[in-house]
């Protein structure tokens, strides 16, 4: 049956303006300009509405560390923040998807759990070049690698070998390569082990000169090999120059950042409270400053929550130790207030919708279905309220543990309504329709 929602800020034709949205059977049908028109329609009124959110680099960790999150919980959180679909990271599950079987067993943990859309990414470890054109021909949306420790001992990072052996094969089928950029040395961690509970010892402990130098590297190898090429999670200020020089000339290259580094600096961090941990790290203000001007600039192309949560145990909370705490800052559902408060003062709103919707959809090439309202694509919609003050409390938290820097924190932009495929997933705090997402996989 045909629906509608009125909105006198919708975002389609790249502008905010007075709409209604009408979809039928998952697809948007027609947008209709002006006033509210007669008939059952929902009135969103001064509300935003756009399409739904992406967020293209989220661990899930399911199967095998369901404990850590799952994808019940990941996409009812996803849901709740406005999000319609998440892209889920190799590593973190046990197995962890470097192998075409791995990969079919995790699309089966999803089953009766996907409460928004998933897209799936396949990992890049020493000696699985051979896996990555099956896992590609499967859907996967992207190929992953680390170029330091991972943190988890099963998806070890590679070396130029590995990475001269598989970006001819990602180039020739158009696939990115999703890069950690962290080459790490043995000089740095003698004050964090003498202070393992001292921020500044722990940021001192993974230096921008780390990222820096492996960006520089990817940036080579994306030139010799033609291959498009995506650094995830930006934190270093120092490497945008690079990457905006490599844009100018042409390379395929793509970055992103994350909230934690836009809302975030290090001088405001407790020392001991190992919830801010990440790795790379948050760094001072200065820095964060760049990053959100990066943004602006579209010197980064977007935004993504890097989700990677743990039980507090991992998360050695009692201990405050962040030599030994799991590094991973739990965002997802707070990908939208975050990172609209964090920018609200540099960028317009004009410039923000996109770094949350189109810039990813284009990046995961599904910019034929999704990441606007246009007629012909997904209904994925998102109500949000962009000048509405939110307190985020443990009782609003959806993810599988309550355990996030974001949580006490006063937030603009709250999310009234989630739709994915035209069907109400989120509306006002709670999940009203389950099991409606889809896989994304590459066609």
């Amino acid at each position: 049956m045909r629906k509608g929602i009125y909105s006198k800020r919708c975002w389609t034709g790249g502008r905010l303006q007075e709409a209604t949205v009408c979809f039928n059977n998952g697809k948007i049908e027609e947008i209709i300009s002006g006033a509210m028109p007669a008939g059952e329609i929902t009135d969103a009124g001064d509300h935003i509405l756009m399409p739904g959110i992406i967020d293209a680099h989220v661990h899930v960790n399911e199967p095998g560390r369901t404990d850590w999150e799952g994808f019940d919980t990941a996409t009812k959180a996803a849901a709740a923040g406005g999000i319609t679909t998440i892209v889920d990271m190799p590593l973190n599950a046990s197995p962890v998807t470097t192998t075409l079987a791995a990969f079919h067993e995790k699309l089966e943990a999803t089953k009766g759990k996907l409460h928004v859309n998933c897209g799936f990414y396949a990992g890049l470890v020493p000696g699985n070049v051979h896996e990555l054109e099956g896992m590609i021909n499967a859907g996967v949306l992207g190929v992953k690698a680390f170029l330091t420790h991972s943190g988890i001992d099963e998806f070890p990072n590679v070396g130029i070998q590995e990475l001269e052996e598989a970006m001819p094969l990602l180039a020739k089928h158009k696939v990115p390569l999703l890069v950690h950029c962290e080459l790490s040395d043995d000089k740095h961690g003698d004050d964090l082990a003498a202070n393992p509970t001292s921020y500044q010892s722990y940021l001192n402990s993974r230096p921008r000169h780390w990222e820096n130098y492996s960006i520089k590297m990817m940036i080579d190898l994306c030139r010799k090999h033609n291959c498009p090429t995506h650094i995830v999670h930006v934190s270093s200020s120092d490497a945008l120059a690079m990457i905006a020089s490599a844009k100018a000339e042409g390379l395929p290259l793509t970055a992103e950042s994350c909230p934690q580094y836009l809302y975030f600096n290090a001088e405001e961090i407790p020392d001991g409270n190992t919830l801010y941990k990440c790795a790379p790290p948050i760094r001072e203000r200065e820095n964060n400053e760049q990053l959100k001007q990066a943004l602006k600039n579209r010197i980064l192309d977007f935004i993504t929550t890097d989700h990677s949560p743990a039980p507090p145990s991992i998360k050695e909370i009692a201990s405050g130790n962040l030599l030994e705490a799991w590094g991973g800052i739990a965002g997802l559902q707070f990908l939208l207030p975050s990172s609209w408060t964090a920018l609200k003062q540099q960028i317009t709103l004009e410039e923000f919708i996109p770094l949350v919707t189109e810039q990813p959809a284009k990046f995961l090439s599904a910019n034929n279905n999704k990441g606007l309202i246009k007629e012909g694509y997904d209904a994925d919609l998102t109500i949000w309220s962009p000048a509405e003050q939110l307190v985020i409390t443990e009782e609003q938290v959806y993810h599988k543990h309550k355990l996030s820097p974001y949580i006490g924190k006063e937030l603009y932009g709250k999310t009234y309504a989630t739709y994915v495929a035209g069907e109400l997933v989120y509306k006002d705090q709670n999940i009203i329709n389950k099991n409606k997402g889809q896989w994304l996989l590459r066609k």
